[in-house]
């Protein structure tokens, strides 16, 4: 696009020879001889650049005509490039002009190429604030949906959820670094936005990263961003998740998933709190809150060596961990109840009702893949509803799993000791050093038996 342009001047030859210069320069070229259309002519045309003289009544040469119309144009839309001419040398009002927000000004007679590269970049810098504008606009709506509840999926009673988000108001307030743990399906990157709404950073947004996601090859640049021709197909400099997130939160869910030398890269950025893009050696500041999640047990990942230990020191100032479906009650009826209603609205199946025994069948169950798990039980029963009555043989669960739920079973005495241990571990928040002390045992020994037991 090579933009348009409106010329203001008095003297009509001067018109005529603008024109005639610029038309190969610009898509369209607009001319008057009187400003009073200025405005009306701009917001008609939508035009980029303009090209102002300071005086327009004979005699006068003040240039306060030419500062006046531009206040006018900069008043209308600030990102248009105004450019002042005038024919006296007046580099006073010029520059007065300058400060009052025209991109240049110019001299006549003027030099052709002087003016056509001044004009070049006065449309530059107009398509750099449209777009700047436009970002702006699109963050701004962003971090207003981003206020908004995520759809109400976070739905609890039980007095499990109700400990854990008891400490999410708690800690969300600070800027703590917070690891949420918990096994898969159990709702970590929904905690992780209640951490980012009720802290003091929700005017800012929440950036996510599925670190199982990434590939070793492009982690640096998705995470710290590249510089223009850094690699083949890096045509423009681009942020990465970590200068997008800034003043925010990022999230960087199953942390546990990352190599050893890609831990250390992120150590690294935590550490020194900047970042810098492949293919830079320009270190660029971070402005954080960082929330981590996974699945994995880190600290037997230390013990197999792993994970780092100085990188899950520094990421886990507070643990959150999530208790599983099947320790939460009548979270499940909860859930299922809205499920059901969710998605007979989404398939036009209104009217659906789950019936006692599929309900005590579902109460039952011990549900191992947590509330993703639900969820996709409910939704393909309401796909293959035949009726609006959801009965027992709707949901076809995994028979290894049923009726589970509350059942004592034999174990061996290599089972039992592995549940206490890990019991404990969950009960003090990862603290080996007390786990070992309350155990009787020293620390050495629990993370040589956490090594055989392979967690």
């Amino acid at each position: 696009m090579k933009g348009k342009i409106l010329i203001i001047d008095d003297n009509k030859s001067v018109l005529t020879a603008l024109e005639m210069l610029l038309q190969t320069e610009f898509s369209d070229v607009f001319t008057l001889s009187n400003p009073n259309c200025l405005i009306s002519t701009i917001k008609q045309h939508d035009v980029d650049v303009v090209l102002l003289d300071m005086n327009f009544k004979a005699g006068i040469n003040t240039g306060n005509e030419g500062i006046y119309w531009l206040k006018q144009i900069l008043l209308y839309d600030d990102t248009i490039s105004v450019i002042m001419i005038t024919a006296f040398g007046d580099i006073q009002q010029a520059v007065k002009a300058v400060k009052k927000g025209a991109f240049d000004f110019i001299l006549k007679p003027w030099d052709n190429n002087k003016l056509i590269s001044t004009l070049h970049a006065s449309l530059k810098l107009r398509k750099s604030k449209l777009e700047t504008d436009f970002l702006k606009r699109t963050t701004n709506n962003l971090k207003q949906e981003l206020k908004q509840p995520m759809g109400h999926e976070l739905i609890w009673k039980s007095s499990a959820m109700q400990d854990v988000m008891a400490l999410v108001k708690k800690v969300a307030v600070t800027d703590a670094n917070i690891l949420i743990t918990g096994e898969n399906g159990t709702g970590k990157e929904l905690i992780a936005r209640e951490l980012h709404r009720y802290s003091k950073r929700n005017d800012e947004v929440m950036v996510s990263v599925d670190m199982g996601s990434v590939s070793e090859s492009l982690f640096e640049s998705e995470l710290f961003g590249h510089a223009k021709g850094s690699f083949t197909d890096a045509k423009e400099d681009r942020a990465g998740r970590f200068e997008t997130a800034q003043k925010g939160s990022l999230f960087l869910d199953e942390i546990g998933n990352l190599t050893l030398s890609l831990q250390a890269k992120i150590l690294a950025a935590l550490q020194n709190r900047k970042i810098t893009r492949v293919g830079s050696n320009i270190p660029i500041p971070i402005n954080i809150r960082l929330i981590s999640a996974t699945n994995k047990n880190l600290e037997a990942m230390i013990v197999d060596g792993l994970f780092r230990e100085d990188l899950l020191f520094r990421i886990n100032t507070i643990t959150i961990e999530l208790p599983p479906l099947r320790e939460r009650g009548n979270d499940v009826q909860l859930l299922a109840d809205f499920f059901l209603n969710k998605y007979a609205y989404k398939y036009n199946k209104k009217g659906l009702v789950i019936s006692n025994q599929a309900s005590k069948k579902l109460m039952k169950y011990s549900w191992p893949g947590n509330v993703r798990e639900l969820q996709h039980s409910i939704e393909k029963a309401v796909i293959l509803a035949d009726d609006s009555l959801l009965d027992h043989d709707s949901f076809s669960l995994d028979n290894n799993a049923l009726n589970s739920r509350g059942k004592t079973q034999f174990q061996t005495i290599e089972e039992m000791e592995r549940e206490m241990i890990l019991a404990s571990i969950s009960k003090e928040k990862g603290n080996m050093s007390i786990v070992a002390k309350k155990l009787g045992i020293t620390r050495q020994t629990l993370y040589n038996k956490l090594k055989k037991y392979d967690q």
